[in-house]
């Protein structure tokens, strides 16, 4: 008769889901729902081989696993598959995550008012959602008059395939015209290109936007990566940067930006703070909610590290005088 020895080893445990992230809301007019402060963009979703797929999955499921709710995507961003992407993710996390914040934009094409409304009845087959929370205008087409595009965008608000309705790229005179044709919806965002650096699109409409309760979406708010430390230490800025943030990278006013960046660094490292912490806070200061890229679930991380993290207000304000260009 053999007998049986008990074995020694340790039961291997599961490995912890890593922690959600405290990420908070914005109150947003005539949203039922709160506007996430911080929130993933999916511009570059959709611009990538078929083989990198399972990475742009991987790195929205983290972002949903990690409490990321807000997921900002648009009809052009691979020609509609960055939201069949976005689609898929969300159709598998639980219950179909009810929960996601989904912003989508009718491009700058098609701003016909059948164009309009095809535009979002496609949208919504792609993403595998009956609604969006937010439906916005990705651009202003001045061959076409907003008098056209802005009542289809209130008629599907009225239907509620779109919680609020909203534009993008907006200057003042585009958003009091859009304003003007409106009877009972309200533009609730206007979503820009605004970070430390980069600010010529945001000063002019600040003050209206905020009278009229218009939420800031600012993309790019980590200016392409160089507020998160890229290029400051000789690194090339690749071309396709320097196309889609032209004014930042401009020969002549680089190496001013990149002499900024490194001040801007060593605050950082004085302040104890992640650089990227200074930059997405100081936006969160002035009551625009960033939305950030990633490509990689580990990018996802960083992102909401550096979010967790407020540097103090002092240090903030020493960021804006630095990036303004006062160094004293």
């Amino acid at each position: 008769m053999t007998s049986r020895t008990k074995s020694t080893r340790k039961p291997t445990r599961a490995p912890r889901p890593p922690a959600r992230a405290a990420i908070g809301s914005i109150p947003l007019v005539q949203g039922k729902k709160g506007h996430p402060a911080f929130g993933l963009g999916l511009w570059a979703f959709g611009r990538w081989r078929p083989e990198d797929e399972a990475r742009t999955k991987a790195t929205l499921g983290r972002a949903y696993e990690r409490g990321v709710r807000w997921f900002d995507t648009a009809e052009v961003y691979g020609n509609g598959r960055s939201e069949r992407l976005l689609g898929d993710v969300l159709a598998r996390a639980a219950g179909g995550a009810p929960d996601a914040f989904v912003t989508t934009k009718v491009s700058w094409e098609h701003l016909r008012p059948t164009q309009v409304r095809a535009s979002l009845i496609n949208s919504l087959e792609r993403l595998g959602r009956a609604s969006v929370d937010e439906f916005l205008v990705h651009a202003p087409d001045p061959h076409v008059p907003l008098a056209e595009t802005m009542p289809v965008l209130e008629s599907l608000w009225k239907e509620g395939r779109a919680g609020v309705v909203g534009v993008s790229n907006f200057g003042l005179e585009e958003l009091e015209e859009a304003a003007k044709h409106l009877a009972e919806a309200r533009i609730a965002v206007n979503q820009v290109r605004y970070n430390l650096f980069d600010r010529e699109d945001v000063e002019p409409v600040l003050d209206y936007c905020r009278k009229h309760r218009i939420l800031i979406e600012a993309y790019s708010p980590l200016a392409r990566g160089l507020l998160a430390g890229r290029y400051l230490d000789g690194e090339k800025v690749p071309v396709e940067i320097k196309r889609y943030a032209y004014r930042m990278f401009e020969p002549d006013r680089l190496p001013d930006i990149l002499s900024r960046g490194r001040a801007l660094a060593a605050l950082a490292k004085e302040a104890k703070v992640p650089l990227s912490s200074i930059a997405l806070h100081w936006l969160a200061e002035q009551g625009a909610a960033p939305v950030v890229g990633a490509s990689r679930p580990e990018q996802v991380d960083a992102n909401l590290a550096a979010w967790a993290v407020r540097p103090p207000a002092r240090v903030l304000a020493r960021a804006e005088a630095i990036a303004r260009g006062d160094r004293a």
